[in-house]
């Protein structure tokens, strides 16, 4: 059996509806707020129906030399149209994009994961310099 770290799947997202786009500044001011934003289908759209879904997005920093990455924020989409009367009929669609504002104190990586109900966990990466 896999390991769940080989089970990470990785691509470019302008091809991919699948891989967490991180859009966060290249260089922050340490210790200084910032907005990181994570989306899936900025080039090619990922659906959101009660059988298609991505159902959470979690971003984590891992300073530059550290011991590990740490979670930032944790965001769950829980309304992909469901009801009483069938998929796809409900009143509310949740969208798949999360921001958080964070600050930081030394450069590092940002990661995202993302897991689709039918198609697993997506990463992506973004470096970020502290000035």
């Amino acid at each position: 059996m896999k390991k769940l770290t080989e089970q990470i799947q990785t691509a470019d997202w302008k091809s991919e509806k699948h891989v967490p786009v991180i859009e966060a500044p290249d260089k922050v001011k340490a210790d200084e707020i910032f907005r990181a934003t994570v989306t899936l289908g900025k080039e090619v759209a990922h659906p959101n129906k009660t059988e298609h879904h991505i159902r959470w997005i979690t971003l984590y920093y891992q300073e530059e030399g550290g011991k590990f990455a740490r979670e930032v924020a944790h965001v769950q989409f829980n309304a992909h149209g469901e009801s009483a009367e069938g998929p796809d009929t409900g009143p509310v669609y949740t969208h798949h994009e999360a921001t958080a504002s964070l600050k930081i104190s030394k450069p590092g990586m940002l990661y995202a994961l993302a897991y689709c109900n039918i198609h697993g966990l997506w990463q992506s990466e973004k470096a970020i310099a502290v000035s």
